[in-house]
């Protein structure tokens, strides 16, 4: 008897087990297409929330953006992670996200915050630099650029391969880089330059860097790209044996590189508010940020996180990054693409 009592308690505690999971709730997270996490990390949230996450990929940033103000009347999801520090200013123009002032931001510098109300929370930051092929410089016996205004010497024909900033968030970057150090009046004529001197624009990182850079793994014929200053340490990252020297490496002399934030945020009308809350934690934690670096070749903004050692030796940060004001560039974001499509060509 005290058998078939302890069967039957058994079978009731599996049920309510299995009903309890089947009724998971299901936490939807708008990300660009290349975010990655570690499934470890994601196993765990969900078992100790008792939720499954769903990332819905929308693109890149931008596109990451616009569908979330195109849905903002019926949210694609309970999480926006991707608003970079080139379009925050939008999303925050279009009220699509709560105020959460989470407690990790007690860890996270000043200078990475952008919104007083707590509805972008920043999660990483990368500088957007020139990469450049170590080889071909030694072989050729040429000496590395210190300077944005270097790249249009003769010395240097042919050797660079840019991003379109119409359609690359990379390229982007680095025109916004060009407006800062040559100005609204002087950026144009820069870029006109480099295109004089060989420098091939196309459509994006991928291409700049796996077909037309030359240490991009494939033929590639430009030994200078537009890339990340952690792109350097993706090659010892990965490599079986330690390496002492690293295929490439950044240039990181002063206003060189465009740092580039990414923000969190949840977006308004979510039925989830408190699961929402718990997944900025996650992702704001000491052990999420320690994870981006090896995932997505970024850096933490949490002052906790560790970053593995090959990236202080493989890819230093920059030392005087420029770091535009979000507003100025939603106020002129527009206008200043349209001046460089009215004037810059992509190579055919």
């Amino acid at each position: 008897m005290l058998q078939k009592v302890l069967a039957v308690i058994l079978v009731i505690a599996c049920l309510t087990v299995s009903s309890v999971f089947a009724d998971d709730a299901t936490l939807d997270v708008l990300v660009y297409d290349s975010y990655a996490v570690s499934e470890d990390l994601v196993a765990a949230f969900e078992s100790a929330n008792q939720v499954r996450l769903q990332f819905i990929e929308a693109g890149d940033g931008t596109e990451l953006l616009n569908r979330a103000i195109l849905t903002k009347d019926a949210p694609l999801a309970d999480v926006i992670l991707g608003i970079n520090s080139v379009l925050v200013a939008r999303a925050l123009e279009n009220d699509l996200l709560e105020p959460y002032a989470a407690p990790a931001l007690d860890s996270i510098d000043d200078k990475f915050k952008v919104d007083a109300e707590n509805r972008a929370l920043p999660f990483d930051h990368a500088g957007i630099c020139l990469n450049y092929d170590t080889a071909y410089f030694e072989t050729n016996g040429l000496d590395v650029p210190a300077s944005l205004e270097e790249l249009a010497d003769p010395k240097y024909k042919g050797m660079l391969a840019i991003e379109s900033p119409v359609s690359s968030t990379p390229g982007l970057a680095f025109m916004l880089l060009t407006i800062d150090v040559f100005g609204e009046n002087g950026f144009l004529d820069y870029w006109k330059l480099l295109v004089e001197n060989g420098a091939e624009i196309v459509p994006d990182w991928s291409t700049a860097y796996y077909t037309n850079f030359t240490a991009g793994g494939g033929d590639g014929h430009q030994p200078m790209v537009v890339s990340y200053d952690a792109s350097p340490a993706a090659a010892p990252f990965y490599a079986e044996e330690p390496m002492e020297k690293a295929p490439t490496a950044a240039i990181v002399a002063d206003k060189t590189c465009f740092n580039m934030i990414e923000y969190i945020g949840i977006l308004k009308g979510t039925d989830q508010a408190a699961l929402a809350r718990k997944f900025v934690d996650a992702v704001l934690s000491p052990e999420w940020q320690s994870d981006l670096p090896g995932q997505m070749f970024v850096y933490p903004v949490n002052s906790e996180a560790t970053v593995p050692e090959l990236f202080e030796t493989f890819a230093p940060a920059p030392r005087n990054p420029v770091m535009m004001d979000p507003a100025l560039v939603a106020a002129s974001f527009e206008k200043w693409l349209q001046l460089w499509s009215g004037s810059v060509q992509l190579n055919p």
